[in-house]
């Protein structure tokens, strides 16, 4: 039976327009030069570029047009408005102040596709000066900045996108692999694990001089003050163009100033996907065991003791204790994608299989029609922007709602910290704090630097 919390949620992810006056909910009636009403397509414009940033942007053509685009890289910057403007026939504005695209009042949503210890600032500030947002994953750096942002969202009435989109797209094969679960395709789940790959370690990584396109300072924001470090090897392919190892640009992620590692990056997917198939999207594991890991640096009191080199777990397994007596493994070993295992049978999933016995079975028996839209809630959309931009119109929550995506991504973020502190962590996911462990409940949250902090 759900609790009276729960209750509460489902009634506010299904009716937020009752959270708010039409003024506070509706797009701006003041449309920037050129583009259309808001009835037909929204005016967008995107925080943070490189990558991803680009990725969402592009994808979101067919459905919104951008105004604006912001990147404290004036290269980035330049290289996306020159894209866009082709793209789309119209020249967006370029800033490398976000809070200037914040101003405005012709810009209904923003795409946020910072470094992650940007994300809840931008994401905070631009719900309370009435923006929707779409943020990319992990959403937070911390626990605590995830119950920041649910209250922001409750506060506002906004509508807000994370950018799982694994919920939406992937020719539909991690709806049909939740499809499976709840028809009973193997029994009662047991096992669930979790392959995200391994981080790398990288050598000493020394000061350089600041490339002359970046404001560095700005690219720090919330987190401490530091050099800038990279070593000359520039990265190739995806993300290519930047120092292969730095402590900026696409490296960010292997630095716990600025993310998680792959227990955040590749965690915010398959975990997501996880607890969604076993019905955890509102609850929390009991406990997070770290059975074996490797740091690449020496840590002291859950804290790195060098700053030269990167420091996120490069190898892992992690135990989580989920409701139902429910094993989930978080592992760096073996095929990236998700490992189902129940009483009658197993299967595995990623983004180009879907492959076990029971997936064969579907030749003979074939999953109840409506199956995958009863997953989704209706009707699955074209991709993960337009699933946002129905809610931006309809005033209710998108697939990728910001309570589950923070309640997995807790085990994500509880998993890092029981590695840094080399003991296993017992999760209250009611009071979602850490029980009898004054110092790990140190790390669900974390001061911002003097000058940053979040404009609430």
């Amino acid at each position: 039976m759900p609790t009276s919390q729960q209750t509460s949620r489902r009634q506010f992810l299904h009716g937020i327009a009752a959270a708010g006056t039409a003024s506070i909910l509706l797009p701006s009636a003041n449309r920037a030069f050129g583009y259309q009403t808001p009835s037909e397509r929204p005016v967008f414009a995107t925080i943070g570029l490189r990558n991803q940033g680009w990725t969402i942007t592009s994808k979101s053509f067919g459905h919104a047009d951008f105004a604006a685009l912001a990147d404290v890289d004036a290269n980035v910057l330049a290289e996306n408005v020159s894209k866009v403007a082709k793209s789309q026939g119209k020249k967006p504005d370029a800033y490398k102040d976000y809070r200037k695209i914040l101003d405005r009042k012709d810009i209904d949503a923003v795409m946020i596709a910072t470094p992650d210890h940007w994300h809840t600032k931008i994401a905070v500030e631009a719900m309370l000066a009435g923006k929707d947002v779409y943020c990319e994953k992990p959403l937070t750096l911390t626990i605590d900045e995830g119950k920041l942002i649910e209250k922001i969202v409750k506060q506002t009435g906004r509508v807000f996108q994370v950018g799982t989109m694994q919920r939406t797209e992937i020719d539909l094969r991690f709806l049909k692999a939740i499809a499976l679960i709840r028809d009973g395709r193997i029994g009662t789940v047991k096992k669930v694990t979790c392959g995200i790959d391994r981080m790398e370690a990288s050598e000493l990584i020394p000061e350089v001089a600041v490339p002359e396109q970046l404001d560095w300072d700005f690219w720090l924001g919330p987190a401490p003050k530091v050099p800038y470090r990279a070593l000359p090897e520039l990265r190739k392919g995806y993300g290519g163009g930047v120092p292969l190892y730095s402590n900026c640009h696409y490296s960010f992620r292997n630095w716990h100033e600025y993310s998680g590692g792959k227990l955040t990056d590749w965690g915010a997917h398959h975990v997501d996907i996880t607890c969604w198939a076993l019905g955890a999207t509102e609850t929390g594991p009991s406990k997070v065991t770290p059975v074996d890991y490797k740091l690449p640096v020496e840590y002291k009191d859950g804290n790195p003791t060098v700053a030269d080199r990167y420091n996120a777990a490069t190898q892992f397994t992690i135990r989580a204790d989920m409701p139902n007596n429910v094993e989930l493994i978080i592992t760096s070993e073996g095929d990236n994608g998700i490992l189902f295992e129940g009483t009658e049978g197993r299967f595995f999933v990623n983004r180009g299989k879907l492959t076990g016995k029971p997936v064969e079975d579907l030749k003979d028996k074939p999953l109840p029609e409506g199956a995958i839209e009863k997953v989704y809630g209706g009707k699955v959309s074209a991709n993960h922007t337009a699933n946002f931009i129905e809610g931006m119109k309809a005033r209710k929550q998108p697939i990728s709602d910001v309570w589950s995506h923070n309640r997995m991504l807790e085990i994500c973020h509880l998993s890092n910290i029981a590695m840094r502190l080399g003991r296993e962590l017992k999760w209250d996911p009611i009071k979602r704090e850490i029980i009898g462990d004054t110092q790990a409940n140190s790390f669900l949250s974390r001061e911002s630097r003097k000058g940053f902090e979040i404009n609430l």
